[in-house]
């Protein structure tokens, strides 16, 4: 019986360890500014994205096709930006990141400006969520894009873009 008990009681604690892995730093960093009035927010709901990807839009333009091709498979956006205490919030929002899970992308720092910060968290070609913090003397940015990115739809969809501008320039000449 006792095994039986501590059996149940290790399933029990296996099925609820993802559910405490959501409740990431980001996501305790964004519930304790939520609803602070001294912040803009922005936040995406996974079931936006969703409802986008079922749209019935008759979508000829390739720039559309790819957009709609990326989002599809986002399951949220958050975006927090305040324009008080800059710098200090870039600072904790920094500190609060587990640098074992996220990657630096790319850096941006101009002496006396704004700080930029690129991270990801990914699974081999796919990016699971894109991390943006902007800290300087005028704005606080953070950003969080959730989802599966997947690196090659992202290129396609640059390249739907560059054809575009390309047929654009054809236009003009003619």
């Amino acid at each position: 019986m006792r095994i039986l008990l501590f059996v149940f009681t290790a399933i029990l604690l296996a099925a609820s360890t993802p559910a405490q892995a959501q409740v990431d730093a980001i996501s305790k960093y964004f519930s304790k500014y939520v609803d602070d009035e001294r912040f803009t927010v922005v936040y995406i709901s996974p079931k936006a994205f969703q409802m986008f990807d079922k749209l019935d839009i008759d979508l000829n333009d390739d720039e559309a096709n790819a957009i709609k091709e990326v989002v599809k498979d986002l399951r949220g956006l958050r975006i927090l930006v305040a324009e008080e205490n800059t710098m200090a919030l870039y600072k904790e929002a920094s500190q609060m990141i587990n640098k074992n899970e996220y990657e630096v992308l790319m850096t941006v720092r101009n002496k006396g400006e704004e700080s930029v910060d690129f991270l990801i968290k990914d699974t081999g070609d796919i990016i699971d969520e894109l991390l943006m913090i902007v800290g300087g003397p005028e704005d606080f940015v953070l950003m969080s894009f959730v989802g599966q990115i997947d690196i090659n739809k992202i290129s396609q969809m640059a390249k739907a873009f560059e054809d575009d501008e390309e047929d654009e320039d054809e236009d003009k000449e003619d």
